[in-house]
Order: structure tokens, then C-alpha cells, then sequence
């Protein structure tokens, strides 16, 4: 990979791994919106971000500042994803997932942010997913470049009520909103010590949220908080486990990467054989 900065923008070159379309369609996140010219924006950690892809490089418009502080370690660009799906190809049908799903990068996304957006998620489809994640933003958050608003925090939302989302059309969501918010905010839930406990540990604290089951929680440890070995299993994912890994398939085999190839099982399960967009569990 060869990084070069320039003034307004830096250039990423040298990669196979790294497509915007997987990167942001595989589930793991709602706030990027692809343009006409196939350019993306998006609005993530309190900044806004256009990015593109040309000939083999992906372009960020962006200074160098920003892209070492903010999007290098979004991106997760230190990791090398080519040795990771070698490892992960322990058999046919891995390496098929893997070579499918070739340019998925798992973003690291803040904790909050993918809290609350994984409870929004619940037997929800990605375009409902995403218009609630929208009008939350759009009516608590503040306003940014290019049309967005910065996703609100827990002390925003925490002293709201459900009449008060009622806007948001989240419906019994509503309620599991608040519950985390006032968690976070009075720090009976410190999602930062999350980071660097045990698996166990972290799924303990999640699911003692109102409204927080295994898969969300598995979903926030991964996307939010840098557990790796979380392994989301919504119905597509128990559907790809048994038609492809029979009965009783332990993820651990994968270890630390368990949550990569979560990411590649999903996706090839979903998009790789004509699947439609949902998620749900």
C-alpha cells in the first residue's frame, strides 16, 4: 500500500483490498451516501469525509492531518486484509466468501454511534435502518458540510422521552434508545472500558441493556469496540452456518479473526447468491 499526501486530498494506491461499495453496503454501517459519479460521502466521528475511487486508488478529500487522525485508523488501513483472508480460506467454501467479499474493510466506528445504531437495526430492513438513523441525526444532531448532521450523543438523548422520538418512526425502539443513552451518560455503561476487557465481559454489559441481545451486542463489540473475535449470527448468518459448516460450528476456530470472517460469510451469503438487502434478528 503507498499513501501520498497532497494539499486537499491523499491518494491510497497498492491495494486490492479496499472497495467503498462493500465497505459500506455489507451492513456494517448507514451513513454513506453514494453519489451519481459513484464518489461516496459520509459523515462519521464528527467529520465529514468524500471519498472516490480511480483506476486501483481511492482518492480521500482530505489533508494529511486529518487522514492520519481520523480515516487511517477508520478505515482500519494498517491491516494487512490480503493475509487475513489467506488465513481465513481454511476451505473451499471460505475461500469463495473471502474472494467474494475482497475489499470489505471493518470500519471502527465510535462506540455510541454503533450502539445506537444496532439496536435501530433490530428486524429492521437497511433503508428503514438508514432513514431512522437520518431523522435521528437530522433532528438532534448539529449541523455539518454537505448537508449532514453530526450523530447525537447519549447527554443529548439521554434526558429525552419516547414521545420525544416519535418522530424518528422507530417504534418499540424508541424505548431501548433512551435506556442506552442514560447508561452511557451517567456511566453505569463506560462503552471506553469495553475496549480492552474480555469478550465475555463486554457481551455481559451490552445485554444488560434493555433491548440488547447477543447479535447486537456481538455487533457493537465488533464495529464499535474492536473485539475481532465477535462473530454476528442473525438468520442469514445461522442459514450460511448450517448449509455450509454443519451442525455445532464453533467461530472460535477462527480466533481473533472470527469477526472478518463473519464479515465475509454474511456478505457472500447475502449478496454473493442474489440475496436482498436485510437485516434481522
Amino acid at each position: 500500500m503507498e499513501i501520498k499526501f497532497f494539499d486537499d486530498r491523499v491518494i491510497v494506491s497498492g491495494t486490492d483490498d479496499f472497495s467503498a461499495g462493500k465497505i459500506f453496503d455489507c451492513g456494517q454501517c448507514f451513513r454513506w451516501v453514494r453519489s451519481p459519479d459513484g464518489s461516496w460521502t459520509g459523515s462519521a466521528l464528527g467529520r465529514v469525509l468524500r471519498l472516490r475511487e480511480e483506476e486501483g486508488s481511492v482518492i480521500f478529500e482530505c489533508g494529511k492531518e486529518e487522514f492520519l487522525g481520523v480515516w487511517h485508523d477508520y478505515f482500519d488501513l494498517g491491516r494487512d486484509y490480503a493475509a487475513l483472508r489467506k488465513r481465513l480460506s481454511v476451505s473451499e467454501y471460505m475461500e469463495r466468501a473471502c474472494g467474494f467479499g475482497a475489499g470489505i474493510r471493518i470500519l471502527r466506528q465510535d462506540a455510541w454511534e454503533a450502539l445506537c445504531t444496532f439496536i435501530i437495526s433490530q428486524c429492521n430492513n437497511i433503508a428503514r435502518i438508514t432513514g431512522i438513523v437520518d431523522r435521528l441525526c437530522r433532528i438532534f444532531g448539529d449541523e455539518q458540510e454537505g448537508g449532514f448532521c453530526s450523530f447525537p450523543g447519549p447527554e443529548r438523548l439521554c434526558g429525552l422521552s419516547e414521545r420525544d422520538l416519535e418522530p424518528l418512526r422507530a417504534g418499540y425502539r424508541a424505548s431501548y434508545i433512551i435506556s442506552a443513552a442514560r447508561s452511557v451518560a451517567s456511566g453505569a455503561l463506560e462503552l471506553e472500558a469495553l475496549r480492552s476487557c474480555d469478550a465475555e465481559t463486554a457481551e455481559a454489559a451490552l445485554t444488560a441493556l434493555p433491548g440488547v441481545g447477543r447479535k447486537v451486542a456481538s455487533c457493537v463489540m465488533l464495529f464499535g469496540l474492536g473485539h475481532t473475535e465477535a462473530f454476528p449470527v442473525d438468520t442469514w448468518m445461522r442459514r450460511a452456518l448450517r448449509d455450509n459448516f454443519g451442525p455445532g460450528f464453533d467461530p472460535s476456530v477462527f480466533g481473533p479473526d472470527a469477526g472478518f470472517a463473519q464479515q465475509y460469510i454474511f456478505y457472500y451469503s447475502r449478496w454473493g447468491r442474489g440475496g436482498e438487502r436485510y437485516v434481522c434478528d
